[in-house]
């Protein structure tokens, strides 16, 4: 439990640069106490989390850690509409097995970040299709679609970013649905607090509205007794709302993508831990204070330590590092991680014969990989059947330069035979300084 309980958690937000807008009520809310439970919504869109998602993730770890009783809502009925926040284009509907396939893994993956055992903040999961798939639609309609006017709903900026490109009846329920999640929260959870990103803003809103209206609270706050829009005052001390800001990556995309425009995932069989770990060790200098805020739960003191050590030895990226292991160990357990931070150091050093057989395997799924069908063969031509090199040509003057290694070796004559095998399967295939490949005796 940290210090000072949940009075300071928005300041520990502020100072982790976390904290983007709350409703006027929920400082005081926090203060005054009994404990408060409060959710965050993820949507089952893929079998596994992303790093995107830690955002999230990390708000309900510093609430749970404060004494906050942390609620993941995995959204089993919205996944079948799809949420217009933050995207250009409707996102795939999915059928039910695999919505359920998905919620299964995520419930999987948010255990290695929340504590669920028993007690007053212990976390607990829901899933949104369980009150929802029995609802009829004629009863939806009367319950909740008579509270929102079509113009409040066109206000809010999720709404407004999609029409020029269009946005389906589908996508434009969505808020109400959101809204219809935090009402039963609210009622049947005792769950006052909703939070997520700063694009989800308007849908939470939505659900203090419906709060308001529908189980009693203050007057709406906007001119002339109309829906406000923003937020503020709406809902009064009945529910609350937080927003963390949106985190952009260096070339000002969302952040949760690599270079490349692909997501790092949170499941193995996805993002490989040594992939994982890489990812986050090539942090750029300009954004690994923010990360370690964000994504760690190390002290003030001890992030600006590591951002005075980089600074002065920027070269050792003391910083990446400690950032790469907190946040692999955390996702993929210690083991993983040291074995990711070994191999990550033989791969950069280029000396790859010295490890073990589990270790040559997991280089094997990062590297360049390719099967020998004949390992009679000279080593010249063994490189080439491999790609190491594209022609005779090309392997005769990489071999006379000093250029191919065989098992840490360097190789002078092509027309030797191959070294035994590694541990009976592998040999370890450089060129240069930097380009190696794994090669496997076929068979």
């Amino acid at each position: 439990m940290t210090a000072g309980g949940l009075a300071g958690l928005l300041d520990e937000l502020r100072w982790r640069g976390m904290f983007h807008e709350a409703t006027p009520g929920l400082e005081r809310r926090l203060a005054a106490g009994p404990p408060i439970a409060g959710y965050n919504g993820f949507d089952p869109t893929a079998p596994s989390l992303h790093i995107g998602h830690l955002v999230p993730i990390f708000g309900l770890i510093h609430f749970q850690r404060r004494g906050g009783r942390p609620v993941a809502l995995v959204g089993g009925a919205t996944g079948m509409i799809g949420d217009p926040s933050g995207r250009s284009a409707e996102r795939p509907l999915l059928d039910r097995p695999e919505l359920e396939a998905n919620v299964a893994g995520i419930r999987g993956q948010l255990e290695r970040f929340l504590d669920f055992s028993e007690g007053p903040s212990g976390a607990e999961v829901v899933n949104n299709l369980d009150w929802t798939q029995d609802v009829p639609v004629l009863e939806f309609l009367r319950d909740v679609g008579k509270h929102f006017t079509v113009p409040y709903m066109l206000s809010k900026e999720s709404v407004q970013l999609r029409l020029e490109r269009g946005l389906s009846f589908t996508e434009f329920s969505y808020m109400l649905l959101q809204a219809f999640d935090f009402r039963h929260l609210f009622v049947e959870h005792g769950v006052e607090l909703q939070m997520g990103g700063a694009d989800q803003w308007g849908n939470i809103t939505a659900g203090l509205e419906l709060i308001r209206r529908t189980e009693g609270g203050a007057p709406p706050s906007g001119p002339g007794g109309q829906e406000s829009g923003d937020g503020h005052g709406v809902g009064g001390e009945l529910a609350h709302a937080l927003a963390y800001p949106l985190l952009l990556a260096p070339s000002g995309t969302k952040f949760g993508k690599t270079e490349g425009g692909e997501s790092v995932w949170l499941a193995a069989e996805r993002t490989s831990p040594y992939a994982f770990y890489q990812h986050w060790l090539n942090t750029d200098d300009r954004d690994v204070g923010v990360y370690l805020r964000w994504f760690t739960l190390l002290s003030r003191d001890e992030i600006e330590a590591l951002e005075a050590e980089q600074a002065a030895k920027p070269e050792a990226r003391a910083a990446q590092r400690t950032l790469a292991h907190d946040l692999t160990a955390r996702v993929h357990g210690e083991e993983a991680a040291r074995a990711s931070i070994d191999l990550s150091a033989a791969i950069f050093s280029g000396r790859l014969g010295d490890l073990s057989e589990a270790m040559l395997e997991a280089a094997a799924r990062e590297l360049p990989f390719a099967r020998l069908a004949d390992p009679s063969v000279p080593i010249g031509a063994a490189a080439i059947a491999v790609g190491a090199y594209a022609s005779n040509g090309e392997a005769r003057r990489g071999i006379a330069g000093g250029g191919l290694y065989v098992n840490d070796e360097r190789v002078t004559d092509p027309n030797a035979p191959l070294p035994p095998p590694l541990h009976g399967r592998f040999w370890v295939i450089r060129t240069g300084r930097r380009n190696q490949r794994i090669v496997e005796r076929a068979g």
